[in-house]
């Protein structure tokens, strides 16, 4: 039997058989009779002389039909179509060319941008299987299409502060950590969310002097993290943002000093801080400012605000006070130690509120006798002098709740205490008059002589009832709360001196 190998052997005999179908006919090749009847000495064989095909022959074409069908077999190739998003791109012999194109530009995405997320979006890619004989699918020249339609971009999460976006980083941990760095400038790092943080203090003799303990801290500004696809060049430095957000823009600003101000008002009028205010005008002394002087109030806009809440536990000494006693055989003016009195201690916490490491507000919140004061022990003759103190101070203020402390505030000494409360101002023991006016930075102004070493003082008041010279006594009425002065609110402004020498008030009241 023969088979063809060749492939223009095969179309030629191919050819030649079906030329010789067409002559001969079906018909012709069917039975005995059909031979016979096309021997030559058959008469309708002497008449049409057919060409004959043999048995031999036919053999022969059908085996060169069948060869032909394997090679056109064995030489179809399958391949595919390439679509995209329903588009037709071109051909490709396998769908892991396509696949391995992927995964070569992702790798690519990767190395050109090592510390993004990156995302391929290739769209929808489907296939459609086609074949044809000896085909040759330009897959290359599709490949480099497809690849030019994919498209990238990196995933990160956007920084947005009362709705406003102010920048976008990596990941979730970066936009985290950045978040708690900024609190951590202004408050101290807890190791967990229970652990109570203090700072202590101590005096020249190594004692404890002070202890803060940091209760809150927290954004006063609304802060959401949400993810954001941008491109890489949208992805901030964490430096850069970090910076931005605790300094943001510098607003220059500057403002002349009106009747009436006072820097705690001026700091009100402009939501800041006393404390920018002292930092930016170093000029300032005794809080006194006066019409006309042109104050520095520029200040950083930071993007957040970081509010810490935190409670400063102090101990303070308590004077002892002193008790006199009457003795009618000593004559008026002479006196007699019989104890000496004993300094106690107490424990006073106020609680701080601060805004990016400026104190907006302070109050007493506690009090505590650790060791009780020994009282001196005096003996007097009998004749009552009503202008000398008792040594023991009341507060000139019912209902009163302090405002603001004695000691350094913002960089200057606060000389007193400052209270609310009610109105009406009473002298803290007896004494005599001394001054009655108004007095630089504390308006109108009362000053008591307890004759026994101590002053006391009362500032910003609205109103003053008594006159210079009069003798008052422990309770009585001697003013009205006000606003005069450098004052920002209706309040008493409160000192003591003894022996010349600013106290604190709260070791006496």
């Amino acid at each position: 039997m023969t088979f063809f190998t060749d492939k223009g052997r095969f179309r030629k005999a191919w050819n030649s058989f079906r030329q010789t179908f067409r002559r001969v006919g079906p018909n012709h090749i069917h039975s005995q009779s059909d031979i016979e009847h096309n021997s030559p000495t058959h008469p309708r064989t002497q008449r049409k002389k057919p060409l004959l095909l043999t048995g031999g022959a036919a053999v022969v074409l059908v085996a060169a039909v069948l060869s032909g069908t394997h090679y056109v077999k064995a030489h179809t190739v399958d391949y595919l179509e390439v679509y995209q998003n329903g588009n037709l791109i071109g051909e490709v012999s396998s769908k892991a060319q396509v696949t391995e194109l992927i995964g070569n530009v992702q790798k690519k995405l990767e190395k050109e941008n090592p510390d993004l997320h990156m995302v391929l979006d290739t769209g929808k890619i489907t296939y459609g299987d086609k074949s044809a004989y000896n085909a040759h699918p330009e897959t290359t020249a599709t490949l480099q299409k497809l690849e030019g339609l994919f498209v990238s971009h990196a995933t990160g999460v956007a920084l947005v502060v009362d709705g406003k976006q102010v920048g976008v980083v990596k990941d979730k941990a970066t936009a985290t950590a950045l978040l708690n760095r900024v609190q951590g400038k202004y408050a101290p790092k807890t190791k967990s969310a229970k652990t109570e943080v203090t700072a202590l203090a101590y005096s020249a003799d190594g004692s404890m002097k002070s202890r803060t303990a940091l209760k809150s801290v927290k954004f006063v500004e609304k802060i959401a993290t949400n993810d954001a696809d941008v491109q890489p060049t949208d992805i901030a430095d964490p430096e850069q943002l970090y910076l931005q957000l605790i300094k943001g823009t510098v607003k220059p600003k500057s403002y002349t000093v009106q009747e009436g101000d006072c820097v705690g008002c001026v700091a009100q009028k402009f939501n800041i801080s006393p404390q920018v205010i002292y930092e930016r005008n170093k000029w300032i002394k005794d809080d006194m400012i006066k019409v006309g002087d042109v104050l520095d109030l520029t200040v950083l806009q930071p993007e957040v605000t970081v509010q810490t809440v935190e409670n400063v536990t102090e101990t303070e000494s308590i004077e002892p006070k002193t008790v006199f006693q009457k003795n009618s055989n000593m004559k008026s003016g002479e006196q007699k130690i019989i104890r000496q009195g004993q300094s106690g201690k107490k424990q006073l916490v106020y609680r701080l509120v601060k805004e990016n490491g400026y104190l907006m507000s302070e109050e007493l919140i506690s009090e505590v006798v650790l060791e009780p004061s020994v009282p001196a022990i005096i003996m007097k003759g009998t004749k009552v002098n009503l202008s000398e103190g008792t040594g023991q101070f009341a507060w000139p203020v019912t209902g009163h709740r302090l405002t603001s402390f004695f000691g350094m505030r913002w960089g200057a000494l606060h000389r007193g205490v400052d209270m609310v409360g009610s109105h009406t101002i009473m002298a803290a023991d007896n004494g005599v008059v001394t001054f009655t006016g108004t007095r630089p930075g504390l308006g109108n102004c009362i000053i008591i002589d307890h004759k026994n070493g101590y002053e006391t003082w009362y500032g910003h008041l609205s109103k003053i009832s008594v006159k210079k010279g009069q003798t008052v006594s422990q309770g009585s009425t001697i003013g009205i709360m006000g606003n005069t002065g450098h004052s920002f609110g209706t309040h008493l402004h409160f000192e003591v001196h003894k022996n010349g020498q600013l106290q604190n008030p709260l070791k006496y009241l």
